[in-house]
């Protein structure tokens, strides 16, 4: 990843979207910032704004999170359209932006700060982001009061050019970054689809009787090798959409558990972006249950890079699909206590070199 400086508190507030994948509404968004004079920012978690009455739960379930990559500090935003309200403080302002109106959702804000003081860790600022401004809500000067608010810098960001250059593609919400691997809604695609993996699945189950697993397992690992080989980015594949019969020999050959581990296996490796096309692919036009393990492998590949919003959509993907399934639980657990990709990487790396399968 490139080092990108963000150089005052407009960029890093228009940068939200970018830091997590998608354009948040209605949400409460930290910010770590780490390193030497919290000069660096780290981990972001996001939720939905609450109900007055779960704001506390809320702020100290986010605080918890945020504490696990050990933060100098905290960047404390809340992105929403609520209007302004009448001036209410509580007992920590020393001032306010004014006697008669109020920015909204202070009384989060003042939760998420005691939650954070609870961990040690300061809010370095608190802003609310508002149609294409933002306030400070401890600044007491006329720039911050409700109706002002200072514009969110506009033009290209580099945070967003280098976002653009590896390859993300930002999306306009939580909703629409699932629409991007949700499955057909029907139609002669879907059906199409469907009964290539019938058929998938009786030679799958011809060639165990016959062949035994070892001699299956072999025949799986390479056909997914050879999927992984005719996405990688390059004149021969550009525009090109695998066949469903071959999707759905990959489906079926990710079943066999030693086949789904050397797959696991991709992310960590050269060919990691064109496995993570095939696992999306899959993904998107797998009939329930087999697009439990190609979301759970996208889950992976997305984690690895950064992208905390693509795997929370892929893990929430494959247990939908089966909900018993290990793998994808263990790794949705993991997400949510925060584990860093480092940390993931050298799971996945031990798991592997120990010749154990990864659940």
């Amino acid at each position: 990843m490139p080092l990108i400086r963000l150089g005052d508190t407009g960029e890093v507030a228009a940068a939200l979207p970018h830091l997590l994948g998608f354009r948040p509404t209605e949400s409460v968004v930290l910010v770590a910032l780490r390193g030497t004079g919290g000069s660096r920012v780290g981990l972001t978690v996001r939720a939905d704004l609450p109900r007055p009455a779960d704001a506390a739960a809320l702020a100290r379930a986010l605080a918890a999170k945020l504490a696990t990559d050990d933060p100098a500090a905290v960047l404390l935003a809340v992105v929403s359209e609520a209007p302004d309200r009448p001036w209410t403080p509580v007992p920590h302002d020393a001032a306010g932006p004014g006697p008669d109106a109020d920015l909204p959702h202070r009384d989060l804000v003042h939760e998420v700060v005691l939650a954070l003081d609870a961990h040690d860790v300061p809010v370095r600022e608190a802003l609310l982001v508002r149609a294409g401004r933002w306030w400070d809500y401890d600044c007491p000067y006329p720039c911050c009061a409700p109706g002002a608010g200072t514009p969110l810098p506009g033009g290209a960001s580099p945070l967003a050019a280098a976002a653009v250059a590896g390859g993300a593609v930002l999306a306009a919400d939580r909703d629409a970054l699932a629409a991007r691997i949700a499955p057909p809604a029907g139609g002669a695609g879907a059906a199409a689809m469907a009964e290539a993996c019938l058929r998938a699945g009786r030679e799958h189950a011809t060639r165990l009787r016959a062949a035994g697993r070892s001699v299956l397992a072999g025949e799986c690992h390479a056909a997914v090798a050879d999927a992984v080989a005719a996405c990688r980015p390059g004149p021969a594949t550009a525009a090109t959409r695998l066949p469903d019969a071959r999707v759905a020999r990959v489906l079926w050959a990710l079943t066999l558990t030693e086949v789904r581990d050397r797959a696991l296996a991709t992310a960590l490796g050269e060919d990691a972006a064109a496995a993570e096309v095939l696992w999306t692919e899959c993904t998107r036009r797998a009939p329930v249950p087999l697009d439990c393990v190609p979301a759970t492998l996208l889950a992976v590949s997305a984690w690895l890079r950064g992208d905390g919003a693509t795997a929370n959509v892929a893990l929430d993907r494959a247990l939908a699909a089966d909900p018993g399934a290990t793998l994808p639980r263990l790794l949705a657990e993991g997400l949510a206590a925060c584990l860093p990709p480092a940390e993931l990487r050298v799971l996945i790396s031990d798991s592997l070199t120990s010749g154990q399968d990864a659940r």
